[in-house]
């Protein structure tokens, strides 16, 4: 039987989870991404608690955007988690894409985040 596209997200996904695990001094910056938006959140799994998040459905961005989930919209969500990440004195992550190929808007996101500032 041939799997879904989602199906084969959600695989990806497990496999990079088990590898990759946020602590407290080095935190995991989680991507979400649907067809109309893009959620990121830095999550510290050890206390099971989200440090910062952003995505394109923040007011902020909402308006200056026009709400599309395109590579700029990830990109300017990556300034923002990072932004808001260092405003709490994390510097470094470590990156989950969730189960989508670094690409596109996943890839625009990352760049953006470590150009401004976050160290992954």
């Amino acid at each position: 039987m041939k799997s879904s596209r989602k199906q084969l997200v959600q695989r990806r996904h497990q496999r990079i989870r088990r590898k990759v695990n946020g602590t407290a001094e080095r935190p995991r910056l989680s991507v979400f991404r649907s067809n109309q938006h893009v959620y990121a959140q830095i999550i510290d799994d050890v206390a099971q608690h989200t440090l910062a998040a952003a995505s394109t459905l923040d007011s902020g961005l909402k308006t200056e955007l026009s709400s599309r989930a395109t590579c700029e919209a990830s990109a300017a969500v990556g300034k923002l988690v990072a932004q808001r990440a260092l405003e709490q004195g994390i510097t470094k992550v470590v990156f989950d894409r969730g189960g989508n190929l670094y690409h596109g808007r996943i890839k625009a996101l990352a760049e953006a985040a470590r150009e401004a500032g976050l160290d992954f």
